[in-house]
């Protein structure tokens, strides 16, 4: 949910996400191959087709906060969204593709958060795309060969298309007869009664089509997803739903939903991470007091967005900021749940964006910004184009297909494996000077020793002729110019206790595009 998006409120409201915190505080108290029969009481688990061959990636899991590797080293993730909210939903039809794939890779970005529309997934009750799901495959399959993480999103903005927006498909919208009309995005969240009866009603689970809840509904067709990436690697996890709102629902009400779609996932798929969001307004600083769950394979999806103008109420904006992820190590901290930032941005403010980023930079938090392309998004940035870092995803990102700028902004130096634990970690724009501090015990305890690898990338955005690098604690083992600076840890006969870098640029040669090679190397 964009800082930048307009609002057309029925109250007094500047525009973009401009209402405060406390106001909205005060108002929360196509083309598809079908498998099986029309309808159905429960969903038709056919076998899908042959899916294409994935390439070999890291399998990650977690130690607490953080992120990590089987070695127990720290993994951090830099990337953006890719959500097609159009028909026929699928990421592939508007462009994305392998030319979209090797560009993230080459300015060094390792994940995409990828959108999975429930409406395209199962158009009919119970009834399951399998071509849909193909196509999604297919794109994961496609960011795998350029070493590029797939974190799997059901999407929804204001519901359903009824509603103004996208993600759930209209039988699963019960509103107990309120006549569903538009509303401009995301006004409706505080005006359209029919769509807060529908969430109360997917809430409380009432029973829809079959007699059958809409909850396990809902989580039928997670399973579904589930049961087709349980053994691929280069799948990061599962994002459960986007930004959910509350109307009048509890947080132990999503806390029991939660429950019920990790309940089914973990029949299917008992080794991926699996990430839940807080209702809404925690992207803005609200706290949550969701249940802790049971489940030790879980993380915290979170948003981090400023509700007033980024531009005209800066210093305001700063602060805020500063709140999404302070709730979330809070939370982390007491329930152990990854953390990943899976959406911030959608502005063409590049101070904004730079000073998120930041935030997330200096608590090794993996992020993904929004959005790599704006691709007529009806509920995001107006226009959409304000968002996006290409204008034509099929495209490669150079010249004018590319916002210069705002890739200077996000492509920048970061620890991709860490012999240790993060301990401080600052990125200077100004002089593209990083200076990166760790421990050699890691998270999970375990004591990294001589020879422990270290990998950072480093982009051409940043080093265009090459860098310098200066460094206590271990050596440097990779190629000069290489996109992927390698650190091997100091021997028994200069022991420390922590590792520290700086890299700065010289001219020296052009730097190279990151390989995954050096990074699978590192483990």
């Amino acid at each position: 949910m964009p800082s930048s998006r307009r609002v057309e409120w029925s109250g007094p409201c500047p525009r973009r996400w401009a209402t405060p915190v406390a106001v909205l505080a005060t108002l929360v108290a196509g083309a598809a191959v079908i498998i099986g029969p029309t309808a159905s009481a429960g969903p038709m688990m056919m076998e899908p087709p042959a899916r294409p061959p994935v390439v070999s990636a890291i399998p990650l899991g977690h130690a607490g906060r953080f992120l990590t590797a089987a070695t127990g080293q720290v993994a951090i993730l830099h990337g953006l969204n890719m959500v097609s909210k159009v028909v026929p939903y699928e990421p592939a039809a508007a462009g994305f593709g392998a030319q979209a794939a090797r560009s993230l890779a080459a300015s060094g970005f390792d994940v995409v958060r990828l959108g999975v529309i429930y409406a395209a997934l199962e158009p009919r009750p119970g009834v399951f795309s399998a071509r849909y799901l193909a196509s999604i495959e297919h794109t994961v399959a496609t960011l795998a060969g350029q070493g590029v993480y797939s974190l799997l999103d059901f999407h929804q903005d204001q519901l359903s298309v009824g509603f103004g927006g996208e993600g759930f498909p209209a039988w699963s919208v019960e509103t107990g007869g309120i006549p569903v009309r538009p509303s401009t995005f995301p006004s409706g969240y505080l005006s359209n009664g029919a769509l807060a009866a529908a969430f109360d009603n997917f809430w409380a689970d009432r029973a829809g089509p079959g007699g059958v809840g809409l909850q396990q509904r809902y989580a039928q067709a997670w399973r579904y997803v589930a049961a087709r990436f349980a053994g691929d690697p280069s799948v990061l996890g599962y994002d459960l739903f986007n930004e959910p709102w509350p109307a009048n629902a509890t947080d132990a009400q999503l806390g029991a939903f939660y429950s019920r779609v990790i309940s089914a996932i973990r029949t299917v798929d008992r080794t991926h991470l699996i990430f839940y969001e807080p209702y809404l307004l925690f992207n803005f600083g609200q706290q949550t007091t969701l249940p802790h769950f049971s489940d030790r394979k879980l993380g915290l999806s979170f948003h981090d967005y400023c509700l007033d103008n980024t531009v005209s109420h800066a210093a305001e904006c700063a602060a805020v900021e500063e709140r999404p992820v302070e709730n979330a190590l809070e939370r982390a901290g007491t329930t152990g749940s990854a953390l990943v930032e899976t959406e911030f941005g959608a502005t063409d403010d590049l101070a904004d964006l730079a000073r998120v980023e930041g935030i997330a930079d200096a608590h090794g938090i993996s992020w993904i910004e929004w959005a790599y392309c704006g691709c007529d998004d009806p509920t995001g940035s107006v226009p959409p184009s304000i968002e996006g870092l290409v204008a034509n995803p099929s495209l490669p990102a150079t010249g004018a297909n590319v916002d210069a700028a705002k890739l200077a902004v996000l492509s920048e130096p970061y620890p991709r494996l860490t012999s240790g634990t993060p301990l401080r970690y600052a990125f200077d724009h100004a002089t593209r000077t990083m200076r990166y501090t760790y421990s050699v015990v890691g998270p999970g305890g375990k004591r990294f020793g001589a020879g422990a690898c270290t990998a950072i990338v480093v982009p051409a955005a940043q080093y265009q002729s090459g860098y310098g690098v200066t460094v206590a604690g271990a050596r440097v083992t990779s190629p000069a110019r290489a996109g992927v600076l390698t650190l091997a840890q100091s021997g028994a006969s200069q022991p420390r206790s922590t590792v520290s870098v700086e890299i700065r640029p010289v001219a020296l040669g052009h730097t190279s595009v990151p390989q995954p090679s050096a990074i699978a190397a590192c483990t």
